[in-house]
């Protein structure tokens, strides 16, 4: 269907949303572009807030998902594109002819890697030919990728079989925020206006990842674990499938669960002293704040998470700490409250996340639209 529109010249900005904590970038590249170029963003309607502070700022957006609909409405604006910037995987990309002035850019919505995914995730490789033709055809549409550290742009080369003259070590813009001392400041100020009960207390945010098809059951003890220092108080956030899951752990925390539905994960990692993870790109993000004391990695499933989705294979050696794999082991540290020392960590995986990728990007990208 693309081929109706394939003759179109490629003058604009094109930007398919459907992770909603990239505004800044979004909103920085609109205030650079030039008056003659225009900015679309598609955005999933999981991120309808996004979009309202988008729309508040004069930048022009469409809903869209996977369709027919989209197919008629949406292809023939994104065909306008000199740059077309892809948050996510994308499948009807596949389907794309792919102008050879336009240049598809892959900004990734995570730092970080510790699951494996595209042909490294095993069950890859027992798909049928015809998937996995398919999902090459969405790998080899991307023309760049731009990632926070040689890290992550090794992640890409053998996930999505691309080359490292691929990877443009820029920095994620997303992660800028993270080391914005105001924006870190007026973030705390809204957590505790929100959830006053976190204010003066140690917080311990407990952050699985959403394990996509799996039945997901937090050990039994786990909540006596996280409690382990009586002063503390301690957050819940999981996946919204897992709602039921976090509510019921919620009420074994007893008066030391504190509810703070309302609040993003990221919000609460400007106030948590201890982070609780397994497999999420939070670790990431959470390495990056001047308030990050200690990183906890509670790997309870471990050999079965191995064999699917998989982990990333030298997983253990750039981990920072032990992965702690039972509720003694968590409690233990949780009591400890030693700091984890992420200085390595950061210099593999966020070795660009200096607080300006944003400024570095944005040049990139804007300077095509004038050739």
């Amino acid at each position: 269907m693309s081929l109706l529109w394939s003759g179109r010249r490629q003058r604009d900005v094109v930007y398919l949303m459907s992770f909603g904590d990239n505004v800044p970038f979004i909103m920085a590249l609109a205030a650079a572009m030039p008056a003659d170029r225009q900015l679309l963003v598609f955005y999933r309607p999981s991120c309808q807030s996004a979009a309202d502070e988008l729309v508040k700022a004069g930048i022009a957006v469409r809903p869209f998902t996977d369709g027919f609909g989209f197919v008629f409405t949406g292809i023939s604006q994104m065909m306008r594109a000199r740059v077309l910037f892809c948050d996510n995987y994308y499948a009807f990309l596949g389907g794309l002819r792919h102008p050879k002035r336009m240049r598809i850019v892959q900004v990734w919505h995570a730092a970080g890697a510790i699951k494996r995914f595209g042909w490294d995730d095993p069950t890859t490789a027992h798909r049928s030919a015809s998937d996995q033709r398919r999902f090459q055809a969405v790998y080899d549409h991307f023309d760049e990728y731009v990632v926070g550290a040689p890290a992550m742009g090794q992640v890409f080369v053998t996930s999505y079989r691309a080359s490292l003259d691929q990877m443009q070590v820029l920095g994620y813009p997303r992660s800028d925020r993270l080391q914005d001392r105001h924006w870190v400041a007026h973030t705390q100020q809204r957590v505790w206006q929100q959830v006053p009960a976190l204010k003066g207390h140690r917080v311990i945010l407990y952050a699985p990842t959403y394990r996509d098809g799996v039945t997901f059951t937090p050990p039994a003890g786990l909540a006596q674990a996280l409690r382990s220092d009586p002063d503390a108080r301690v957050v819940i956030k999981m996946h919204p499938a897992l709602a039921t899951k976090a509510e019921d752990l919620q009420r074994q925390l007893g008066a030391q669960g504190v509810v703070a539905d309302t609040l993003a994960t990221t919000d609460l990692l400007t106030v948590a002293e201890t982070l609780v993870t397994d497999y999420s790109s939070v670790a990431f993000d959470y390495s990056l704040l001047a308030n990050a004391h200690s990183l906890l990695f509670y790997l309870f499933d471990l050999p079965a998470y191995q064999q699917d989705p998989g982990v990333q294979p030298d997983l253990l050696d750039w981990l920072p700490g032990q992965a702690l794999t039972t509720n003694a082991q968590l409690a233990t540290a949780i009591q400890a409250d030693t700091a984890t020392n992420v200085t390595q960590f950061n210099q593999h995986w966020n070795s660009a996340n200096d607080g300006h990728a944003t400024e570095r990007v944005v040049a990139r990208y804007v300077a095509l639209l004038s050739d």
